[in-house]
């Protein structure tokens, strides 16, 4: 989970004198966890639900509203800048979405370019998707001018110099001398135009999602800045501008709001207006258990909580909810703000009033049989998450990226999506373990998921099972043997069939489908490609099979 690292200075500079210990055994009553800390600063670890609080300002708010030094709605004034955006027609294919944002009275003086930096960095994270579906740049206004525009520009187009160079380069190029344009040139690399940002003097601020230029650059001496928000999701846009700016402002910062113009309609970003939902009474008691709150004991913990709240009737309150408060989609999320205000310790605890005889479920039962079939192979078994990343999934599996159920808001790098298939897990294993003698036989048994329109949540499981052998010798035929070993001694018949999966070597992989009185399988085998196998920083030959147990 994102993890951000502060002083107690800083509290103390925006007005909050709290002594160390009770901060650390108050921020884990705010859904934080203490990562470590040390007689000057401290790192914290909060839920990835909660992006307002990955900055220092976020958190001295939420801690204002805990210990009831400030609560209820923050306002956040906003004037009109001025200044607009003109939004290409052909971004709109690229990368269709764009808030804009200008702010005054900036502070950046001692760590604090760190900290925006590093806020930055989480933000694309936790609802970026690693800059896939939102990128932000946070650019010195004083050295450029508006109006600005947003446009789709050549390869060879528009030459400036990105952040950290000191060489103009095209854009194209960009993708192959900057080390930030190379990690990130996959988000881009369908399109033969790329995004860039323009000021009215054709200045380029930045070549969204990947690198801003140089010349935006933020220094100690930078008290204007424009916050720019491009991305696949309107929505998400929008609310990551919304907790930027609002913790600048929590800081002093004016926000200036602009207009984006698009060629047939435009609007003003950031709207800070509050969303409102319902609230009752007495689905706060029945959630939290235990409690008998009133309407008004609600509407105070909901101020704590940094909403406002009037109460309607004595089992009903409407609530207005922070405009950086992403988190907020149903009733039973502002319950839970209830119950963190409330103060989880004090909730009594209870056992439930029935019991409950377990049973192993059908869907399980045959991994033993297996577990003891692939034990008795010489095989040892490993068990990996069902997150995994779009990077090991497919890329260094050299296949190509299908539909997959996404993690909204992924808390690090290597989970980003559920699994499809446990290859790459193995490969991990193997890449990890390198070092130990060979020959290494390893298996997984587990379960997938795949998006599925048909079912009641769009999602359909399934279970696999899949091994991995690796020596200096490991061939086709060796691999032949053991998946015709293995579907024999379950009870399986097998039918092999030419395939061209792209994560084997051509000519040496084999499709495969069976079938039993217990159902079908379908799956493949072979020998794994070398550039797969140098994609996982290995050295020797890797023999692999992958079977799917399909339901009737």
């Amino acid at each position: 989970m994102p993890v951000i690292t502060f002083e107690y200075d800083d509290l103390k500079e925006l007005g909050i004198d709290i002594e160390k210990e009770k901060l650390i055994n108050t921020l884990p009553m705010m859904g934080s966890d203490i990562e470590d800390y040390d007689d000057k600063e401290i790192k914290v670890e909060f839920f990835p639900n909660r992006p307002d609080n990955l900055s220092v300002e976020g958190v001295a708010r939420s801690l204002k509203g805990f210990l009831s030094q400030e609560t209820g709605l923050p306002q956040y004034n906003v004037e009109p800048s001025g200044e607009k955006v003109y939004i290409s027609k052909e971004v709109e294919k690229i990368r269709p979405y764009i808030a804009f944002a200008k702010i005054e009275n900036v502070d950046f003086s001692g760590n604090k370019i760190k900290y925006i930096m590093d806020f930055q960095e989480n933000l694309h994270w936790v609802i970026g998707r690693d800059r896939k579906k939102v990128a932000i740049g946070v650019h010195n206004a004083d050295v450029v001018s508006g109006d600005y525009k947003y446009i789709a520009t050549g390869k060879d187009e528009n030459s400036f110099i990105p952040l950290e160079m000191d060489k103009e380069l095209k854009p194209g190029e960009i993708f192959t001398e900057h080390e930030t344009g190379k990690k990130y040139a996959h988000l881009l690399e369908d399109f033969d135009k790329y995004p860039l940002i323009l000021d009215s003097e054709n200045k380029v601020l930045s070549m969204p999602p990947i690198i801003n230029g140089e010349l935006t650059k933020l220094t100690e001496d930078t008290h204007t800045i424009i916050v720019d928000v491009t991305g696949t999701d309107k929505k998400a846009v929008e609310e990551s501008l919304n907790i930027l700016v609002s913790s600048f402002a929590e800081v002093g910062g004016q926000i200036k709001s602009m207009e984006m113009i698009y060629e047939d309609h435009s609007f003003i970003t950031p709207d800070l207006t509050p969303q409102e939902k319902l609230v009752h009474v007495d689905l706060c008691n029945e959630l939290i258990g235990g409690t008998s709150l009133t309407s008004e004991d609600v509407k105070i913990l909901l101020e704590k909580a940094r909403f406002d709240a009037e109460i309607i009737s004595s089992n009903e309150l409407k609530v207005k909810i922070p405009p950086f408060r992403c988190d907020i989609l149903h009733e039973v999320d502002i319950v839970e703000n209830v119950a963190i205000q409330y103060c989880i310790n004090k909730i009594p605890s209870k056992l439930p009033e029935i019991s409950t005889v377990a049973y192993e479920h059908d869907w399980f039962k045959g991994e033993k049989t297996i577990r003891e079939l692939m034990v008795g192979l010489g095989f040892n078994e490993v068990m990996s998450l069902m997150l995994t990343s779009e990077e090991s999934h497919y890329n260094k599996m050299l296949q190509e990226e299908t539909e997959h159920v996404q993690v909204s808001k992924p808390i690090s790098v290597e989970g980003t999506m559920i699994r499809t298939s446990l290859l790459n897990n193995l490969l991990e294993f193997l890449e990890d373990n390198k070092a130990e003698d060979l020959p290494q036989k390893i298996f997984e048994i587990g379960d997938v998921l795949y998006l599925d329109d048909s079912t009641q949540f769009n999602v359909r499981a399934g279970k696999k099972l899949a091994g991995a052998v690796c020596h200096s010798n490991a061939n086709f035929t060796e691999m032949k043997s053991i998946v015709s070993n293995v579907l024999s001694n379950l009870g399986y018949t097998m039918e092999v069939s030419s395939s061209d999966n792209p994560s084997f070597i051509q000519g040496r992989v084999a499709n495969i489908k069976g079938s039993s009185k217990n159902g079908n399988i379908k799956g493949f085998f072979g020998e794994v490609s070398p550039e797969v196998i140098t994609n996982f920083d290995l050295e020797y030959p890797v023999i692999m099979f992958e079977i799917e147990f399909l339901r009737d």
